[in-house]
């Protein structure tokens, strides 16, 4: 009988040995608790975090921000663009015709002021005519001073014609050195990058074509001038003659019988 007790007590674990097992058996459980308890909280916490609602709510709000960048970029755009077309509206035309256009009056000017004989000024007119055209004549005056005043009106009347050819020459020489600056105003103003230049181009052409108006007025003034003094010189001539006539046949009492 006790033989049989030991075997028995010798087959079953000793107390330490036993708690030993007990206490890993209870950590082992306790460990893997611990590990499933935080896999459970794992998938909760990820579960609780994503909102859909939320998430769609920024994007929303990250699409809208992200417009209004674009419209401020496309506003800050066409403030570029309007600056850049005001500065090149306000940029100047780097041509001018004026100098050419003011010398070429001046030549035409100058051939005017050479003219001899009756004055283009209105005062000294006045005496040239007096004196070359007078509205009668004396009965002592000699047939020797009439012909030195025919001739002297002849010269006048012949001068008048000169200088009108001579004003008709350089009217034509400057048309024809106008067809380059018309080509160079034309492009100047085909070519214009904003509103400034156009207009200063434009002001250019019109210049130009007022030169050639004041040109044609010379002319004409020229042309009408030699033409009266033409006239007035025949007019004169059939009074002179008139006046020698009556002086070369006297008085109807030289021959009468008394």
């Amino acid at each position: 009988m006790n033989k049989k007790f030991q075997g028995l007590r010798a087959k079953l674990p000793s107390r330490p040995r036993a708690a030993a097992r007990i206490r890993q058996t209870t950590r082992q459980s306790a460990y893997i608790a611990a590990i499933l308890m935080g896999l459970s909280t794992s998938a909760h916490a990820q579960w609780a975090v994503f909102d859909a609602a939320n998430f769609s709510q920024n994007v929303m709000t990250a699409a809208r921000e992200l417009q209004q960048i674009n419209n401020q970029i496309q506003s800050l755009q066409n403030e570029t663009a309007m600056l850049q077309n005001m500065g090149r509206n306000l940029q100047s035309l780097n041509y001018s015709s004026l100098p050419q256009m003011a010398s070429t009056l001046s030549r035409i000017d100058g051939l005017m002021n050479q003219a001899s004989g009756l004055s283009f000024n209105l005062t000294q007119l006045e005496s040239q005519w007096q004196q070359q055209y007078p509205s009668s004549y004396d009965a002592s005056v000699s047939s020797s001073t009439l012909a030195t005043a025919a001739r002297a009106r002849w010269q006048t009347a012949m001068s008048g014609y000169q200088q009108t050819m001579q004003v008709q020459s350089q009217i034509v020489q400057t048309v024809q050195a106008d067809e380059p600056v018309l080509a160079d105003l034309v492009n100047q103003s085909q070519g214009a990058a904003g509103a400034l230049q156009a207009q200063q181009a434009a002001n250019q052409l019109i210049a130009l074509s007022t030169k050639q108006q004041m040109q044609i007025q010379t002319l004409m003034a020229a042309q009408y001038r030699a033409d009266a003094q033409d006239a007035a010189r025949k007019a004169q001539a059939e009074e002179a003659a008139r006046v020698a006539t009556t002086r070369f046949l006297g008085s109807s009492t030289a021959y009468s019988g008394n």
